[in-house]
């Protein structure tokens, strides 16, 4: 590769690599959000219906492994959606620009021309990138997309079932270390920190308040848990 062409170390990264990097982030913090919420809410569910420490440990992993399997299936399919759109993006740019080069050219000039360069200098940019890599500029213009770098269905799929493990196995330990006496307060003080911590992450990744980001997900937890603890104490069937 040309020197010139290197990135220096010490400069930062790429745009479109860092905001990559930042909604994998919010993902991860999403997934961390939704075990917390879905597996507290069920133990206190549980809890409210009369349910042993036992039943509400149960409960609780019985709510993390389902969880965590439905999230891995749901981004897998997702994403193996989204990259074989991009491969067929891919394989229709191809063939276009196999079957009339000098055509793509145009509407690659056109397109740069819409973005505000003169009709010249578009066709001059046109003509150094088709020659570049008519390919990948293309792919770039019209769709935002490398093709050297498409998402991984695996890799999204271990990532959300490890960020939902991770915020579910918060309020399974706070029950496990917890004296039974206690009841479901450890679950629920547990839950609202978690919450109020992904809360705050939540907000400075999204550049939005702290304040109204930790409050949004506060109420919504704290209604997720009075909800199934009083839908488990009307139903109060102890599961044993």
């Amino acid at each position: 590769m040309d020197p010139a062409m290197q990135r220096r170390p010490d400069l930062p990264p790429p745009i479109e690599s860092l905001t990559a990097k930042l909604n994998w982030l919010r993902a991860g913090v999403l997934g961390a959000n939704d075990g917390i919420v879905s597996t507290s809410a069920l133990m206190v569910g549980v809890a409210g219906a009369g349910t042993g420490p036992a039943g509400i440990l149960t409960a609780g992993v019985a709510a993390l492994v389902a969880g965590a399997f439905s999230m891995a299936v749901g981004e897998y399919v997702s994403v193996s959606s989204q990259r074989d759109s991009e491969r067929a993006a891919i394989r229709r740019e191809q063939a276009l620009l196999d079957l009339d080069p000098e055509g793509q050219v145009d509407q690659l000039a056109h397109m740069y021309e819409l973005r505000g360069l003169s009709p010249r200098t578009a066709h001059q940019v046109a003509v150094e990138l088709t020659e570049h890599d008519d390919l990948r500029s293309h792919l770039d213009v019209e769709y935002r997309l490398d093709p050297d770098d498409l998402n991984s269905p695996w890799a999204a799929a271990l990532a959300s079932a490890a960020a939902f493990t991770a915020g579910s196995l918060v309020p399974l330990l706070a029950a496990a270390l917890s004296p039974n006496a206690w009841g479901p307060w450890p679950i629920v003080v547990a839950t609202l920190l978690a919450l109020l911590l992904t809360g705050v992450v939540s907000a400075r990744i999204g550049g939005s308040g702290k304040r109204l980001g930790t409050l949004r997900v506060i109420v919504g937890g704290t209604l997720a848990l009075a909800a199934t603890w009083a839908i488990g104490a009307l139903i109060g069937s102890p599961v044993h």
